[in-house]
């Protein structure tokens, strides 16, 4: 046989092994004395605030970014008792009764959803005017306009059926 071709089969083979050896190198390991980080604490779905909230009709504590039921009367730093049912008895003795969606946090601060809501809208608000000065304003003066002008053509609607009406009459 002829040397050439096995010179050139032994050099394709070097080639591809030299390949295959580079797809299988190993992740190099961490320097001796390196800490291996921290696993981090992922929240699911909306952010999540240490305290107490009712959820389905279950009280759920969350503190540290772990969320639990509430298993037993939960005393709060101020001397709040909150009972597994959601009932709120501060410590002059008044009560009330957390509805879904409402938050009490550690420190005894009742916030209901409604609030939460209304501060959410505000802040979305701030947040628009920042970023779009003065455009809120031609919008709600848009709006005014639109609504004098459906307003000018209802009236103008009533008039010409009045007209109508009295043609038939004669």
């Amino acid at each position: 046989m002829n040397p050439r071709f096995f010179l050139r089969c032994f050099f394709v083979l070097a080639l591809l092994s030299g390949a295959v050896a580079q797809a299988q190198t190993r992740v190099p390991a961490r320097k001796p004395g390196s800490v291996a980080p921290r696993p981090r604490l992922s929240a699911n779905g909306e952010g999540v605030k240490d305290g107490l909230s009712m959820v389905k009709g279950r009280m759920i504590l969350t503190e540290l970014g772990t969320s639990n039921p509430l298993t037993a009367d939960k005393k709060l730093i101020n001397g709040t008792v909150i009972s597994t049912t959601g009932l709120v008895t501060a410590t002059d003795g008044t009560t009330t009764q957390i509805n879904e969606g409402d938050h009490v946090s550690l420190s005894g601060r009742v916030t209901t959803r409604q609030a939460i809501a209304a501060a959410d809208s505000i802040a979305k608000i701030q947040v628009f005017d920042a970023k779009y000065p003065g455009k809120r304003k031609k919008m709600e003066e848009e709006a005014e306009r639109k609504a004098k002008a459906k307003a000018k053509l209802l009236e103008e609607r009533a008039k010409a059926k009045e007209k109508a009406a009295k043609k038939k009459k004669r």
